[in-house]
């Protein structure tokens, strides 16, 4: 009997909870491009950059290796998710591919610290699909794509790391370049 009990009181203290504190990330009641959204924004602020901040993004992603080392930083200025279900490609009720549009400054060469000024708009489409009772995005794995002010507050950061002279006057330069590149 006191083992009934237990069950039904987890049971009902179960249902008691508001749907949003049990679909804390993209269960499949939600819509998926706040999946996407949510991964974006989170992308934007810059936690791709590091291994410790990367953890943030895996609940959004179904891929399970490791972020890669990017050889480029996408630098952006926004972007936006296509939230009109007519523009997506419905594959199944589990699976569809929902457009994003960013506006890009530039690219961050990693290897040699250095801005290339490239503004244009970037479109491609990210794939998401239910696993495990939640959407999570299963592709395209993209760089990262980092917002300007977030990057040079990054590079900053480095820059008070950095005991050589010459990486800090590189790093110097990178900064005034992402800076720069916010006023134009």
């Amino acid at each position: 009997m006191r083992i009934l009990l237990c069950l039904v009181g987890l049971a009902v203290g179960t249902w008691g909870f508001p749907l949003p504190v049990l679909s804390l990330t993209g269960d499949l009641t939600n819509d998926p491009a706040k999946v996407i959204k949510k991964y974006l924004s989170l992308d934007k602020r810059g936690v791709r950059l590091t291994a410790q901040t990367y953890e943030a993004v895996k609940p959004y992603v179904a891929w399970e290796q490791e972020e890669p080392a990017w050889e480029r930083f996408v630098v952006i200025r926004d972007y936006s998710v296509i939230d009109d279900v007519t523009q997506w490609d419905i594959v199944s009720s589990t699976e569809a591919v929902i457009p994003v549009t960013f506006q890009v400054l530039g690219v961050v060469h990693v290897r040699t610290a250095t801005f290339v000024s490239m503004p244009r708009e970037e479109r491609f489409s990210i794939r998401i699909r239910a696993v495990d009772n939640h959407w999570k995005m299963v592709s395209p794995a993209f760089p990262p794509h980092v917002g300007r002010r977030r990057l040079a507050d990054f590079v900053k950061e480095a820059m008070l790391q950095e005991d050589k002279a010459g990486r800090v006057e590189t790093l110097r330069r990178l900064r005034e370049a992402l800076i720069k590149a916010g006023r134009s």
